[in-house]
């Protein structure tokens, strides 16, 4: 892991003049956690595999006379190769600068001129420090993405042989291989994450981070922060650096979720960004390149993306290059049947049942059904089914459906004909969701919900 703070990092000096050595160590030593010197390259590989230094100082040349930097270079290499995020900063003369630069080229973070100026050596090997800490962050998160697709590659398989499905399945194999931007459309649990997945899957930057961000959980105050990054001391508790979503997907694919949340104010933020290629963390003047394939999704209906007063039509038009619209579950009924199939698999597997099969009328009830919450929903269905049945075959009493086969949501009664709690808050929240035309943020809001309440209650009732 990386130190909580610059003071924590362990530092490798690499000079084959002790004086130089002695000058560094006794700087060094009193502003972070551990100084190493080493005078011979040679034994430099060995140092790097056996520990793990955060910033190393490394003389661009050694041998007596030389001046052309060429063994700076190649142990540079050397180290690169051992560790790709190794932070290395060169220690030049002044006449080697330009070969310096050229170094920084090839991976070296930065360079000090010899002799140093110690308030220049200490800010720079600080800097260093930071970016080590973000470098591990970033690989961190990276395997954390593989780890998490890897368990969850079973549950969020891409099912259908419907048109509509084959439709989507065309699109996503024509757009994977490029880097086009992405829009995907759809109701809430349609699978709009599947799909931005498959297609990282499929692209060329699968071996690296695929990051989602829910856009609509982000509050307009932090937006800026959690997306761009910031610099220590740029706010109040601002402690340290932090890198921001859009550098820690760099190599991968950046998806940002239910974009049609974010306010018009902040919309031309997240423009700049997307049209520059560039991000400016919170208190740093200077723009940091980024490199992502961006894919974004939201449950807005078209017209309402095409409304100036909902959405910036210049943004609208950086992030839909490719534009992929997913049916209604109720709109490919035909797949139910697969999907049920699939769903009953996973959970006997993941809850170690017996595989359980389904009666006729169970299928009837559930291909009739309308499924306002789609594939989410059916899911949630089939696997409280497979929880709670306790014959090996499922039937239509194991799946208590709350609305008419037809889709529309009336009052469910009691026997004694009084209105239940849980259907009157479903049928409060329906409402909510359709005034709000399915914005979950706006819509929590009006309730007095939190957005993550507001999911599970949507969970619950099949939304």
């Amino acid at each position: 892991m990386a130190p909580a703070f610059p003071s924590a990092a362990r530092i490798l000096v690499v000079d084959d003049q002790e004086d130089i050595l002695l000058a560094a160590r006794l700087l060094l030593k009193q502003h972070f956690a551990a100084v190493q010197t080493l005078r011979d390259p040679s034994r430099l590989a060995d140092l790097v595999r056996q520990n793990a230094f955060d910033v190393l100082l490394l003389d661009m040349n050694f041998a007596m006379g030389a001046d052309d930097g060429a063994e700076g270079l190649r142990r540079l290499t050397e180290v690169l190769t051992l560790d790709p995020n190794a932070v290395v900063v060169l220690v030049t003369a002044h006449s080697d600068v330009e070969l310096a630069v050229q170094a920084m080229k090839h991976g070296a973070a930065d360079f000090v001129i010899k002799p140093w100026e110690n308030e220049r050596l200490l800010a720079t090997l600080i800097s260093a420090a930071n970016l080590r800490r973000s470098r591990l962050e970033v690989a961190e998160l990276r395997s954390r993405n593989r780890g998490l697709a890897a368990a969850t590659h079973t549950e969020t398989e891409l099912i259908g042989n419907s048109p509509a499905m084959l439709g989507v399945f065309e699109m996503i194999r024509r757009a994977a291989p490029t880097d086009a931007n992405v829009l995907i459309l759809g109701e809430n649990g349609t699978g709009k994450e599947l799909v931005a997945r498959e297609i990282h899957r499929r692209s060329r930057r699968a071996a690296e981070v695929f990051l989602r961000v829910d856009l609509g959980a982000l509050s307009p105050q932090l937006f800026e922060n959690e997306l761009f990054g910031h610099r220590r001391g740029a706010f109040t508790d601002a402690k340290e650096d932090r890198i921001g979503f859009f550098r820690a997907a760099t190599g991968g694919t950046l998806f940002l979720d239910e974009i049609g949340n974010v306010p018009l104010h902040l919309q031309s933020k997240l423009l700049t960004a997307i049209e520059r290629r560039e991000v400016v963390p919170v208190g740093v003047e200077k723009s940091e390149p980024i490199d992502v394939r961006l894919i974004c999704a939201t449950n807005l209906a078209p017209e309402n993306l095409v409304d100036e007063n909902v959405f910036r039509q210049d943004l609208l038009y950086r992030i839909n290059t490719v534009e992929i619209l997913l049916p209604r579950l109720r709109d490919r009924r035909e797949d139910i049947p697969l999907l049920l199939e699939h769903f009953i698999a996973l959970y006997a597997q993941k809850y170690n049942f017996p595989v359980k099969r389904l009666s006729a009328a169970a299928l009837d009830l559930l291909v009739a059904h309308a499924w306002p919450g789609n594939l989410r929903a059916l899911r949630h269905a089939v696997e409280r089914a497979v929880i709670l049945s306790e014959g090996p075959l499922l039937e239509a009493a194991d799946f208590p459906l709350t609305t008419p086969r037809n889709g529309t949501q009336d009052r469910v009664v009691s026997e004694d004909n009084v209105p239940k709690l849980e259907a009157i808050e479903r049928s409060t929240i329906g409402r909510a969701l359709e005034r709000h035309k399915g914005n979950v943020s706006r819509a929590a809001e009006a309730l007095g919900l939190t957005r993550a309440s507001l999911y599970r209650r949507m969970e619950k009732y099949g939304l």
